[in-house]
C-alpha cells in the first residue's frame, strides 16, 4: 500500500500503526531523507539544501536513496522476498487529505525526535515532559524547514507534483481518501475500514 499526503498530513503518525497491526516492511521516503542528510552523504547533502529552500526532492535524488534503502535494509530484503513470492500488486493508495491553513498550524509547532522519527506537537500533542521524547528522554527539535514561508512553498509543490498520481491511483481503482484535520485515532478507524474492505479479494 501507498500512504500519502502533504508534511504534517499524519503519515509518521499511522504509519508505525499499520506496520505493527499487519506485520508489514515499512519504507518512508521522509525517514530515508533524514538518514541521508543526518549521515552528510552527498545525495543527502543536495536533498537538504533542497529541503531548506521549501522544494520537494527530485526524482533523481529519491531514486537513488530508495535503490540504497532497498539494498541495505533487512526490512525491504523480506519485502522483496514476499512479493516475488506471492506476486503481490499494490492494492490501496490512501491519500490523508488535510487543509492547507490547518497544516501550517499543525506544522509550525511540530517537535521531532531525530533518532527515531516520533513526532510531537506543542500544543495538540506535547510530549510528557516539555522538549523531551516521551520514552528515552532525549531532546526533541524543531525542524529548520519547519517554518511558514517553506511550508507554503512545499504545499504548493506538494499539490502540483501530487495531482497526476492520485489521478493514475484513481484509474487503478485503488484510491481512497480519509480526512485528516480528524482526531488521529479517527483517522486509524478509517484506515481500518479501507484495509478491511478488500481483505477477502
Amino acid at each position: 500500500m501507498v500512504l500519502m499526503g502533504p508534511p504534517g498530513a499524519g503519515k509518521g503518525t499511522q504509519s508505525p500503526r499499520i506496520k505493527e497491526k499487519y506485520c508489514i516492511c515499512h519504507l518512508a521516503t521522509g525517514d530515508m531523507l533524514r538518514s541521508q542528510v543526518a549521515a552528510k552523504t552527498k545525495l543527502g547533502l543536495e536533498a537538504k539544501k533542497i529541503m531548506e529552500s521549501g522544494g520537494l526532492v527530485s526524482d533523481e535524488i529519491m531514486v537513488g536513496m530508495i535503490h540504497d534503502e532497498l539494498h541495505n535494509n533487512p526490512e525491504s530484503e523480506k519485502l522483496d522476498a514476499m512479493l516475488e513470492k506471492d506476486k503481490k500488486k499494490l492494492d490501496h493508495a490512501v491519500e490523508l487529505i488535510i487543509d492547507d491553513n490547518l497544516l501550517v498550524s499543525r506544522i509550525t509547532g511540530r517537535l521531532i525526535h531525530p533518532s527515531s522519527g516520533r513526532t510531537y506537537h506543542k500544543i495538540f500533542d506535547p510530549p510528557k515532559v516539555p522538549g523531551k521524547d516521551d520514552i528515552t528522554g532525549e531532546p526533541l527539535i524543531q525542524r529548520s524547514d519547519d517554518n511558514v514561508q517553506t511550508l507554503k512553498k512545499r504545499l504548493a509543490t506538494y499539490h502540483k507534483q501530487t495531482t497526476p498520481v492520485v489521478d493514475y491511483y484513481k484509474q487503478k481503482g485503488i484510491w481512497s481518501s480519509i480526512d485528516a484535520s480528524q482526531n488521529q485515532n479517527v483517522v486509524w478507524k478509517n484506515l481500518l475500514a479501507i484495509f478491511g474492505s478488500n481483505e477477502n479479494k
